[in-house]
């Protein structure tokens, strides 16, 4: 997986670190579990911004109780029948059965 650092991520959506930084505590968007705030994946940003539904799926995630690590890790397993992961399927724009997955999982 292709990660970034903040001031990569900052410079690709036109904002400062410091913003990216606070997208991750807001739950918006997502570093790697374990470096902090170091290390976001490439694959969260789509044409100069944060995948469009990502922050409302990350949110739903955690509102039914899964840690950083568990949302993170739900986000990149292979799932035969999206086909691929949940990130692809967003990247994808297939969006309403990831989320309709998550609610499912999440409640």
């Amino acid at each position: 997986m292709e990660t970034l650092q903040p001031a990569e991520v900052a410079a690709a959506l036109g904002v400062s670190p410091n913003k990216v930084r606070q997208l991750i505590r807001e739950g918006k968007l997502m570093a790697v579990p374990g470096s902090g705030y170091s290390r976001i994946p490439a694959d969260f940003l789509q044409d100069g911004a944060v995948l469009r539904h990502l922050p409302g799926l990350i949110t739903v995630l955690k509102d039914g109780g899964f840690t950083d690590a568990e949302v993170f890790e739900w986000l990149f397993r292979e799932d035969e029948s999206l086909p691929g992961t949940p990130v692809q399927a967003l990247r994808d724009d297939r969006h309403t059965e990831v989320t309709r997955r998550a609610q499912a999982l999440a409640f």
